[in-house]
């Protein structure tokens, strides 16, 4: 890693980009816990949230126009960029060409063409790129991932998936494009999931949509959305998100021999335990595991592969793959028509190695600034 940050002594010190709710209310907390990490300043526009918080976490505190004084400081090894989605970009890139590790969250970007330079950066310097996918880290979704890829349902014949998270339309989120809305914000799981259980990647993508009616939300998106993918050797995968109607999240996987179902299964909130269900030849197995903290898996995963010099899993290529199929989805649903994509393969998948199991943390009561819908901070 010749243009990258080498990490003096045991802990990775983090710069965090963007202190909105995830920050405040999951990297944050969950960072002390991890042994290998630390935070040592935080980049916000808010005033607000750059007195309190970089207070709070005894934090040198610097404005968005000012990141690129940061680049220059030894302040930091690494970023978490946890900016709105097209923002990553804007952040990631000066940052990994600067030979600074990055951890972004997810979505990676707004377009295949950001994805890419990203991943340029990155290879320019030598600095580890990690995309945010918790769930690569945590025990039940390993567990089942690897069940489903070792046979136990026999030979996979399909995935289906529905996720509902209904939006508060004073959330940014609720306020813009496609890029803000259902798919992008949570389809991004079903569509890793069901790339990790196959372990191949689509070629085909069709898409519908619907504007609810009566609905509050201000965005120019489809707020409920459905999504079929043919993966190769015939796999299926079909999936609804919504920013609308009752909390509930779910997914199956069906093989010749039997069915596993997952429920919670995405989600991080505190006492959220995720759990899966396999049926095979008619007998039900039900496995829970404890409420785990899964940004602590995440960030301790990364400051390891960092200071050890160790491949990530869930790099940029990951981040990539499941963009080109987000964008397929807005291709389908602004022309109606299937979408096909170049075949891809990819040698990388998630792995029972990369299980962390860290105790929840509790979040802070009260989060510092707006989160609904501040003018940078997710």
């Amino acid at each position: 890693m010749s243009g990258a940050k080498k990490v003096v002594g045991d802990k990775l010190r983090f710069g965090v980009v963007a202190a909105g709710n995830i920050a405040q209310t999951a990297f944050m907390p969950a960072v002390e816990q991890t042994g290998n990490s630390e935070i040592t300043a935080l980049v916000t526009g808010d005033p607000e949230k750059y007195r309190e918080v970089s207070d709070k976490y005894k934090l040198k505190s610097y404005r968005y126009e000012e990141f690129e004084k940061l680049l220059s400081e030894d302040v930091v090894d690494a970023f978490y960029i946890a900016t709105p989605n097209f923002l990553h970009r804007k952040f990631a890139e000066p940052a990994l060409k600067a030979g600074y590790h990055v951890l972004l969250e997810k979505p990676m970007a707004t377009s295949v063409e950001d994805c890419e330079a990203i991943i340029e950066a990155s290879k320019q310097s030598g600095a580890k790129l990690m995309i945010g996918y918790r769930l690569h880290f945590e025990p039940a979704t390993l567990e089942l991932q690897n069940r489903c890829r070792s046979g136990d349902l026999g030979d996979l014949l399909f995935f289906s998936s529905v996720f509902v998270l209904p939006m508060n339309p004073e959330n940014h989120r609720a306020k813009h494009d496609f890029w803000t809305g259902p798919v992008p914000d949570t389809g991004i799981y079903a569509i890793n999931a069901s790339r990790n259980i196959f372990c191949s990647e689509p070629i085909e993508v069709y898409a519908t949509g619907i504007k609810t009616p009566g609905s509050k939300l201000e965005g120019d998106f489809h707020d409920v959305v459905n999504v079929s993918l043919k993966y190769p050797n015939e796999h299926l995968a079909s999936f609804t998100v919504s920013f609308v109607g009752e909390t509930f999240e779910k997914y199956q996987v069906v093989g010749t021999r039997g069915v596993a179902e997952m429920s919670p299964c995405y989600t991080f909130f505190p006492g959220t335990k995720l759990r899966y269900t396999i049926t095979i030849d008619g007998k039900e197995e039900v496995k829970q595991h404890r409420d785990t903290d899964q940004f602590s898996g995440e960030i301790q995963y990364f400051s390891e592969c960092v200071i050890q010099d160790l491949e990530i899993e869930c790099d940029g290529e990951e981040g990539l793959l499941d963009v080109r199929v987000i964008d397929a989805i807005a291709k389908s649903l602004n022309t109606g028509q299937k979408q096909i994509l170049e075949p891809r393969h990819r040698n990388k998948k998630t792995m029972l190695s990369q299980m962390r199991e860290y105790p929840a943390t509790i979040p802070p009561k009260d989060t510092v600034g707006r989160n609904s819908d501040p003018p940078l901070d997710q």
